[in-house]
């Protein structure tokens, strides 16, 4: 991903909510075969404050994957969508896509299978825990012999990323008003671009900007 220093996002906080409002990842790996990509739902690990995430694959994703073998990169992708030019004023303007996306890359390191199973278990629980009657990983009818050939058909792993490249472009080149305008058509707007998630990453952006004045 190519880095402008306008839009670059730095904050190891704002890094860090970024992953956690957004777990649904890509993961890349260059092999002899060329390029290959699953996806995957990925968690900061729980017992570091830094961009240390953890999850697993299944099997044979591990082995076309070169898990641990080789550099991954793992793509987070934040609320993005289509800004019109008619959001802009009368002058002469074309749209643009807003986002916010960040790029970790690492050699990951494989879980044991005890490592593993609480990384399941911690993915179970965090998208269960907003249902009426959660199913957690260890609740009946599942058994320990249903989990544990659950968790060898997984391989689980820890990445700590080596280079962090993240960018939040979210029209911080146009002034203030203009922001203003675009954050209302995406928050309740009529179009069908309107997207209240985005809208909230473009104030948290423009509110940041006011502070740094």
């Amino acid at each position: 991903m190519r880095q402008n220093p306008s839009f670059a996002m730095t904050d190891v906080g704002e890094l860090r909510r970024l992953i956690d409002a957004n777990p649904w990842m890509t993961l890349v790996s260059a092999t002899d075969d060329g390029l290959v990509a699953s996806h995957y739902a990925v968690l900061l690990d729980e017992d570091r404050d830094d961009l240390t995430i953890v999850g697993h694959v299944g099997r044979p994703d591990d082995l076309i994957l070169g898990l641990g073998e080789r550099e991954l990169l793992v793509v987070v992708q934040g609320p993005h969508g289509y800004i019109s030019p008619g959001w802009y004023g009368d002058g002469a303007n074309v749209p643009t896509w807003n986002f916010v996306s960040a790029h970790l890359t690492g050699i990951p390191e494989l879980l044991t299978p005890d490592e593993n199973l609480r990384v399941l278990d911690r993915l179970v629980a965090r998208f269960e825990s907003g249902m009426p009657q959660p199913r957690l990983l260890w609740e009946l009818p599942n058994d320990r012999d249903f989990v544990t050939k659950l968790e060898r058909g997984t391989v689980g792993f820890r990445l700590t990323p080596t280079k962090v490249v993240a960018k939040r472009k979210l029209s911080q080149n146009r002034p203030h008003e203009v922001v203003e305008t675009i954050i209302a058509e995406l928050d309740a707007g009529a179009s069908p671009y309107a997207d209240p998630r985005l809208a909230a990453e473009m104030q948290r952006a423009l509110d940041a900007r006011r502070v740094a004045r």
